[in-house]
């Protein structure tokens, strides 16, 4: 069966390999998505390391001057796909979205850089990425943390990565919907409305787009002009983490620099987590800028946080909040609560299960040294696979796929997943079928 599932999984990968970089999946997102296509390189890099780093360099050649890296590239035309470029109208050579998404590009650097076989490479591949990512992660200072808080909020709900969580819905209600453009949506042509986010929602979403889109995206005006502004605490623990790890990379890279600037903001960072945490609920929470308060939503983004070096005691939490879960769920993680009233298995990111979420979560509590519940987070994630394929994402009451099918960078997790040393040792040699 393992060898099976890594034959599959390489297919898929394949399969959505476009040359230099890789859609998460035909048909409902065909072009190349940040975070996506960063975790993606973590797939490819068990059988094609050359071609892991060419995902990365794609994605860091659309670069915005500012240092942000944006949310989507739009290579090539597509109409079955909205908003499209020209929504956006961000007038790139090579259109591309005017927002950014969770920043887990160094994160991938370095473990792509620790694991290569062929270290000539990886030395000169990482050794060109690193002013790049060091820019990024200074831009989401400079432009989402105007005040030095030491943590970022982000703008609009894409920008998490988790677009329709319960987390955003107070929030987003401060965004109207009077003056947005009559639009027709694309992703209920190719998924099932009943997983997707609501046409309400939507339309916040592209009320947002049009007035960032009339600032002309000066990214210098869009953080205090949007309505929305929330500090994410899995969007900052990607963050964290990536400065920790390039802080690590350029170590080695001899670049002291970029390796002092980098572990100062994650160490700020680190230290203004604290301020997100809820002692009621053992996890973190969202942070409401506009209001300060603190975001009453027990979600997934508050667990996601212990992919940073968070406080033992604060992983040991966050392990028993997930075993909590799992009493109400057949597969972990769900994205969230499944005891509270705005629970729904079916419907994007208010409570599927993700592999990448269980990724993330894993690989910072086995560094916390919580290897029992990395061990079931782990075998929960290869169950969903055998019974239900590489979804997009899954019910985590009754494994049920959701949204896209042959998914991208569930394929990905799953030989990350695999390759894993509580899984086993790493991969073996692929067969040519799987090569192909």
């Amino acid at each position: 069966m393992r060898d099976a599932l890594i034959e599959q999984a390489v297919q898929v990968l394949r399969r959505n390999d476009r040359g230099t970089y890789t859609v998460p999946t035909h048909g409902l997102y065909p072009f190349q998505w940040n975070w996506d296509s960063a975790l993606s390189a973590l797939g490819f890099a068990h059988f094609d390391e050359v071609r892991a780093w060419t995902e990365i360099d794609t994605l860091f050649a659309h670069q915005w001057e500012d240092g942000m890296v944006p949310h989507i590239i739009f290579h090539e035309r597509d109409e079955g796909y909205f908003p499209g470029p020209d929504v956006w109208a961000t007038s790139r050579k090579v259109p591309t979205s005017g927002i950014t998404q969770p920043p887990v590009a160094a994160f991938t650097v370095r473990r792509l850089f620790d694991r290569a076989k062929d270290k000539t490479l990886a030395r000169e591949r990482a050794k060109a990425l690193l002013p790049q990512l060091h820019a990024w992660h200074q831009w989401f200072f400079r432009a989402r943390d105007p005040k030095g808080s030491g943590l970022v909020a982000i703008i609009h709900p894409w920008e998490s990565g988790r677009d329709n969580s319960v987390d955003w819905d107070i929030a987003l209600l401060r965004v109207p919907t009077d003056g947005v453009e009559p639009f027709t949506r694309r992703d209920i042509q190719h998924a099932d409305p009943a997983h997707r986010p609501t046409r309400a929602q939507y339309e916040r979403y592209i009320w947002l787009v049009q007035t960032f889109r009339s600032l002309g995206w000066d990214n210098t005006r869009l953080h205090d002009a949007s309505p929305f502004q929330v500090v994410d605490p899995g969007f900052n623990a990607i963050l964290i983490r990536s400065c920790a790890d390039l802080a690590d990379l350029a170590d080695q890279l001899d670049e002291p620099d970029i390796a002092r600037q980098s572990r100062d903001l994650a160490e700020r960072g680190s230290a203004a987590m604290e301020t997100l945490w809820s002692r009621a609920h053992g996890q973190y929470l969202c942070l409401d800028r506009t209001t300060g308060s603190l975001i009453d939503s027990p979600s997934v983004g508050g667990l996601l946080a212990a992919f940073a070096a968070i406080p033992a005691d604060r992983a040991a939490s966050i392990s028993r909040r997930i075993e909590k879960l799992g009493e109400a769920a057949q597969f972990l993680i769900p994205s969230h609560d499944p005891t509270t009233a705005e629970f729904d298995d079916l419907r994007y990111w208010r409570g599927p299960a993700w592999l990448i979420v269980n990724y993330m979560i894993a690989d910072g509590l086995l560094a916390a040294g919580q290897s029992d519940m990395v061990d079931r987070i782990i075998a929960d994630s290869i169950r969903l696979i055998e019974l239900s394929g590489f979804a997009e994402y899954y019910s985590p009451i009754t494994a049920a796929p959701c949204g896209g099918a042959h998914f991208t960078w569930t394929a990905a997790m799953v030989l990350e997943f695999l390759a894993s040393p509580t899984t086993g040792p790493s991969l073996p040699q692929l067969s040519g079928s799987a090569m192909g």
